[in-house]
C-alpha cells in the first residue's frame, strides 16, 4: 500500500498533554495513519512501548509497512475493548491513552468505502468491511420515521424529515448504492437557502450513517466508563473529539468522573497555522484528564 495521506491532529498539543517520557507504556486507541502513534513512540524510545489499535483493517496493514522499527504494536480492536486487551497481554496499567475519534484522510481517499461523498464509490461508512451493515442497507430498508429519527439524532439535522422522505421517494425508483447518489438526494431535498453554507448539505447525513453502522457513540459511552482503570496514578487521557455528541459526553465524564481530574477548563483547538495547512482540523477539540490515586 503506499504511504499513509494521513496528517495527524494537535500533535503537538497531544504530546504536551500526555507527556510521554521514556521507556513509557502508551495506547493509541484510533491509530489511523499513525501520526499519532509514532510521536508518541519517539518520546518513549526503545525501552518504550505504543499498543495501538484500529477497527480499520486497511489502517493496519498499512502500518506494518510504514511503521517498521518504531516500538508500536498493531492490534485490530475497537478501544472500548482495551481491558480486556491488555490483560491478555500482561499489561496492569499503563501511562497514557489517546483517542483521535475523526476519520482518517486515508479513510476519506479510499474510494471503495464511501467515506467521501464527493466519490462515487459504495456506500459503506463501515470502519472494519467484515463487521456489521452497510450504510446502502440502512437507507434502502429503514422507513422514512426511522431514518429522520437517525440523521435528526445522530446528524444534528434540522431537515432530516425532508431527506428520509426523499430517500424513501427515490429508493423505490433505484436502490442507492453509492455515495454520490445518497449526496445529490440529500442536497436536492435541502432548501435552496440552506444550501449557501460552509459544509457541504450531505455533511450531518453521512455523518449520522457513518455513527450509525459503526455504533461510534455506543463504543464511545462504553470506553468512557471502562478506559480509566486501565490508567496508572498519575497517567492520562486525550480525547479529540470532532463533534458535539462526542464532545460533550467526554466533557461530562471528565468532569464527573471521580477517578479523573479535568487538566483544561475548556478544548484545545487547532491554531490558525495548522487549521491553513490541514482544513480539516478546523473542528477538533482536544480534552485531557489525569487518573487522580485510589482513595
Amino acid at each position: 500500500m503506499s504511504a499513509p495521506r494521513h496528517v495527524g491532529v494537535l500533535i503537538s498539543e497531544v504530546l504536551a498533554g500526555l507527556n510521554p517520557q521514556p521507556g513509557g507504556v502508551f495506547v493509541d486507541g484510533t491509530l489511523g495513519g499513525g501520526g499519532h502513534a509514532t510521536a508518541i513512540a519517539q518520546r518513549i524510545g526503545p525501552t518504550g512501548r505504543v499498543v495501538a489499535l484500529d477497527r480499520d483493517p486497511a489502517a493496519l496493514e498499512a502500518a506494518q509497512t510504514n511503521l517498521v522499527g518504531l516500538p508500536i504494536e498493531v492490534v485490530h480492536a475497537n478501544f472500548c475493548d482495551l481491558p480486556e486487551l491488555l490483560a491478555e497481554k500482561h499489561i496492569a496499567a499503563v501511562d497514557g491513552i489517546l483517542l483521535d475519534l475523526g476519520l482518517s484522510s486515508d479513510q476519506l481517499a479510499d474510494v471503495e468505502r464511501g467515506f467521501s461523498f464527493a466519490s462515487d464509490g459504495p456506500l459503506d461508512l463501515r470502519f472494519d468491511p467484515l463487521s456489521g451493515e452497510p450504510a446502502s442497507r440502512l437507507v434502502n430498508r429503514l422507513s422514512a420515521e426511522h431514518l429522520a429519527d437517525l440523521i435528526f439524532h445522530f446528524g444534528e439535522e434540522r431537515f432530516s424529515r425532508r431527506i428520509a422522505r426523499a430517500i424513501v421517494e427515490k429508493r423505490h425508483q433505484n436502490p442507492i448504492e453509492t455515495s454520490a447518489h445518497l449526496a445529490e438526494i440529500v442536497r436536492r431535498a435541502i432548501p435552496a437557502a440552506a444550501r449557501q453554507q460552509r459544509i457541504d448539505p450531505a455533511t450531518r447525513t453521512f455523518q449520522a450513517l457513518r455513527i450509525a453502522v459503526n455504533n461510534e457513540l455506543k463504543s464511545l459511552d462504553i470506553a468512557l466508563r471502562r478506559l480509566p482503570d486501565c490508567l496508572k496514578p498519575g497517567g492520562r487521557l486525550a480525547i479529540i473529539s470532532f463533534h458535539s455528541l462526542e464532545d460533550r459526553p467526554v466533557k461530562e465524564a471528565f468532569r464527573n468522573d471521580p477517578r479523573l481530574r479535568s487538566l483544561d477548563r475548556k478544548p484545545i483547538v487547532p491554531h490558525e497555522a495548522e487549521i491553513a495547512r490541514n482544513p480539516r482540523s478546523r473542528s477538533a477539540k482536544l480534552r485531557i484528564a489525569e487518573r487522580v490515586a485510589a482513595v
